[in-house]
């Protein structure tokens, strides 16, 4: 897949392509949808398929730096998504002031006509865009009329009776409903990131943690579940993720920490993917380390007999120990 950052980095080649348009947080069942529309129609017309998209999301941009909503996924878990969808081009434009103000005319002429040469768009049934959000379905099914290009609306995927978007998507983590937010992304809710040194505190307390940074303003998930890590060399492996602040240890980044069940190694420097299975309960604050190690103790004593019904932790044979010179990862 090829990812192209700005406008600026478009080439005479990249004109001509079936396109879509939007935030894709999550690449949901109602984004894959919409991604499958686009097969047909690159097929017919011999052009790639083309996801255009935002940096910063729009919310994100609007909401300013004191309350950005909640994000599903970074861009590397989007473009990791995608690419895994066989969609063959992705263009990110940095949305900001003058982004914000284009009208809707401009946008169209300069940069689905002029500079992608979209031959077929789809759409969803809530799209705006331009300024105010001047633009949608009609002006666009009018200037495909005028430019030659086809406009599609994907209406609504439905889910248990009501419709598939990001913000049900982060409703259902807020409540720690991993069953419902399952079936909405059509996979696991997962985040991706590197293993980075921490504090060692875990190791002191005996629940030593692999510690991903979240790179994120603020994150869907918050507090203890049961997860599966797995990465390169590493496959599905059962433990207990905490997401948050670490409030007894007076942390004030947010981060994940994951402790592996029954695992020795070195993960250290690895790039993992950690998919949310089951909630346990919220971050909170406790009086000593040693009343956090026994509601660890207990958070493991739940994942585990969660995980063994569903036949998990059979699934996952131990590894060979690590050497005597191998720095312990976890």
């Amino acid at each position: 897949m090829e990812f192209i950052r700005g406008q600026h980095n478009l080439r005479p080649r990249h004109h001509g392509c079936v396109a879509t348009i939007g935030n894709f947080d999550g690449v949901h069942l109602g984004h894959q949808a919409i991604l499958r529309q686009l097969a047909e129609p690159a097929r017919l017309l011999h052009v790639p398929r083309l996801v255009m998209t935002f940096e910063p999301q729009p919310q994100e941009f609007f909401a300013g730096p004191a309350a950005p909503p909640a994000r599903l996924m970074r861009l590397r878990e989007k473009l990791l998504a995608l690419s895994g969808l066989g969609i063959e081009r992705v263009l990110c434009l940095k949305f900001d002031r003058r982004l914000a103000a284009l009208s809707p005319e401009t946008f169209i002429e300069e940069l689905l006509v002029a500079r992608l040469g979209v031959r077929y768009l789809v759409i969803g049934d809530d799209f705006r865009f331009g300024h105010r959000r001047a633009g949608d379905f009609a002006l666009l099914t009018q200037a495909g009329q005028y430019h030659g290009f086809e406009v599609v609306d994907n209406y609504s995927h439905m889910v248990d009776g009501e419709r598939v978007s990001s913000t049900r998507v982060r409703q259902a983590l807020s409540w720690g409903d991993l069953e419902l937010a399952t079936r909405l992304l059509g996979r696991p809710y997962d985040m991706c990131g590197r293993v980075a040194h921490g504090d060692a505190r875990g190791r002191t307390i005996g629940f030593p943690t692999a510690n991903i940074y979240l790179h994120r303003r603020a994150t869907p998930v918050y507090g203890v579940y049961a997860v599966l890590m797995s990465g390169p060399g590493l496959k599905p492996w059962p433990g207990v993720a905490n997401v948050g602040r670490r409030p007894t240890v007076a942390g004030i980044r947010e981060q994940l920490e994951v402790h592996l069940l029954d695992f020795h190694g070195d993960l250290y420097g690895k790039h993992v993917k950690v998919d949310f299975l089951r909630y346990l309960r919220p971050e909170r604050r406790f009086a000593s380390l040693d009343a956090l190690r026994q509601q660890i103790q207990k958070d493991e004593q739940e994942a585990r007999a969660w995980l063994t019904v569903r036949g998990v932790m059979q699934a996952s044979p131990l590894p060979p120990a690590p050497r005597a010179s191998e720095p312990p990862g976890l």
